[in-house]
């Protein structure tokens, strides 16, 4: 029982370090946070934290870990929500974009992700994430004949830098239009890949 009990404190004491750097993480930004403010705020001591992470870097990656599984759940969602394979990646490509209009999202995933991590180890990240869920779309169009047959790889990567690209931008520019011209031009790109007539 106690044993239960321990290993129950543990993971409070765990999530509680991921809760309270995600909040300063996506307030401050990583630069600004030092780990004294995050043990503070979860109410534990620095010998806490080391017993689950070895750095702040660590604790980080765990940050953006959780909040790139929460943005494919969301893309997930949305796109499994659709009937069809056409709809099922327009929907999922529009959702990425809703779920990265949120500036803490943006500024945990996309502006510190990558310059914290590395870019190696953040794109290992986002294609355990999002990028699986891309993947799998194109293909099932590609099986179906709805897109021309074509090197999967660079398709899945070069639509991901595009949507990636367009997030980073929407952070910056305050026109609230932004996101639904965005929308918009992504729908007339995707479209650029559909078969008009059917494959035979």
């Amino acid at each position: 029982m106690k044993n239960g009990v321990r290993a129950q404190q543990k993971e409070q004491t765990k999530q509680a370090l991921i809760r309270e750097g995600r909040r300063l993480f996506a307030t401050l930004g990583y630069n600004a946070v030092g780990l004294s403010e995050i043990v503070s705020a979860a109410g534990v001591t620095k010998g806490a934290l080391y017993h689950h992470f070895d750095s702040k870097v660590s604790l980080f990656r765990a940050v953006l870990e959780q909040v790139q599984r929460e943005v494919a759940e969301r893309i997930a969602a949305n796109a499994d929500a659709e009937a069809d394979p056409w709809s099922r990646l327009t929907t999922g490509c529009e959702a990425f974009l809703d779920a990265t209009a949120d500036p803490n999202i943006q500024r945990i995933m996309l502006i510190d992700g990558p310059a914290v991590l590395g870019w190696e180890a953040w794109r290992t990240i986002d294609e355990e994430a999002s990028v699986q869920h891309l993947t799998h779309a194109l293909s099932e169009l590609m099986e179906s004949g709805a897109i021309r047959k074509q090197p999967l790889v660079p398709l899945t990567h070069l639509l991901s830098g595009a949507m990636n690209e367009a997030a980073l931008w929407l952070a910056q520019t305050p026109d609230p239009q932004s996101l639904a011209e965005t929308k918009a031009v992504l729908r007339q790109i995707l479209e650029g890949l559909r078969v008009k007539e059917p494959v035979g």
